[in-house]
């Protein structure tokens, strides 16, 4: 096995909060003007996620819908009855197909009319994931694993029922408003404007409204977890760490004194800086990775490269995924070579 170096400490000193207050089961905080917070529950170690509602105009905008859990949607429903002042719901726009962004979509659409503004490839994603077609089934996912050095009772704990999904998103719409990047879309008055990112999830929306310098960043810039960025089946030579570095660039160019409204966490200030940090620490596990394979490595070896904990069952098939994508990226550039052994089995060494 390969030698796992200590952790990379990463530098939250530039990270800046304007408060420390969380918004409480069913209430609202306005982090800017015509700009609330909420935050709603998620059943994983990531126990939250958060959640906003834009005033627009005689409505309000949703942005996200969280997981589907029945407690979920009382807090929703606390809110329209007591936080929106008598007003609708006129517009939901979801940043991307994960289940706690994309949750309960259809059910906020039904009870309010509307269909979903959403990137195609988002989507596109979610009725894969749904209907487990397309590579996006949960025997995809082992083939993939095993074909990446997990075997025996590890990769059948990864084992998962194809309905999976469905949990979190019980219902899909079946029409949306396709978004894309660069759309200017306008909420009260202000412009918002879509800034597309990838890596995390095929066509991620984030939205910037220079008027109120606010950026909700969805999950691409996170005040103190990092990103997942996976290799998945339906894409498994993919390269989806170079996007999300790439996309990283997206948010260089707005003003320093920009607030985030990240989906996980607190809203900060301190964006560049904190990008800056993302990019160090891919930066320092990619050389870790390609150090540990002076000898041929699966990806199942470079976990304890790069995990230095103990992972629950969620959380490692989200590691096997970022595994994959450092170790792709490596060998996209020519720094590592991919072979497979009689059972197709890969292993990566240095070039």
């Amino acid at each position: 096995m390969p030698s796992v170096k200590p952790a990379v400490a990463a530098d939250f000193s530039q990270v800046r909060y304007p408060s420390q207050e969380i918004p409480q089961p069913g209430a609202l905080i306005e982090v800017a003007a015509g700009v609330h917070w909420l935050r709603m529950p998620l059943p994983f170690a990531l126990d939250h996620i958060n959640l906003w509602l834009l005033k627009d105009g005689a409505g309000w905008t949703i942005i996200d819908c969280g997981f589907a859990l029945d407690q979920t949607r009382a807090n929703w429903e606390r809110i329209f009855a007591e936080r929106l002042g008598g007003n609708p719901v006129t517009r939901i726009i979801v940043t991307h197909y994960h289940p706690d962004h994309m949750g309960l979509c259809a059910w906020l659409g039904e009870k309010f009319g509307l269909v979903p503004w959403i990137s195609r490839a988002e989507y596109l994603q979610a009725h894969a994931m749904y209907h487990a077609i397309g590579g996006a089934s949960n025997a995809d996912a082992l083939e993939l694993f095993r074909r990446h050095g997990i075997s025996g009772d590890s990769l059948s704990s990864l084992a998962t029922p194809d309905i999976a999904y469905r949990r979190g998103v019980p219902v899909l719409p079946d029409a949306f408003t396709c978004i894309r990047d660069g759309n200017r879309i306008a909420i009260d008055g202000r412009e918002w404007e879509v800034i597309t990112g990838y890596g995390h999830a095929p066509e991620h929306s984030a939205l910037y409204c220079a008027p109120l310098g606010v950026l909700i960043s969805g999950d691409m810039v996170l005040p103190r977890i990092s990103t997942n960025v996976s290799v998945w089946p339906m894409e498994p030579d993919g390269d989806p760490l170079a996007g999300f570095l790439q996309s990283l660039e997206r948010y260089d160019v707005l003003p320093a004194d920009t607030l985030v409204l990240p989906s996980h966490g607190l809203p900060f200030h301190g964006m560049h800086a904190r990008i800056g940090d993302l990019r160090s620490h891919h930066a320092a596990r990619l050389d870790e990775v390609q150090a540990a394979c002076v000898e041929p490595r699966t990806a199942a070896e470079i976990l304890p490269v790069l995990f230095r904990r103990t992972l629950d069952r969620h959380q490692m098939f989200f590691a096997m995924g970022e595994a994959i994508a450092h170790l792709n990226y490596l060998m996209h550039r020519g720094q590592l070579l991919r072979h497979a052994d009689g059972s197709g089995v890969y292993r990566f060494v240095r070039a």
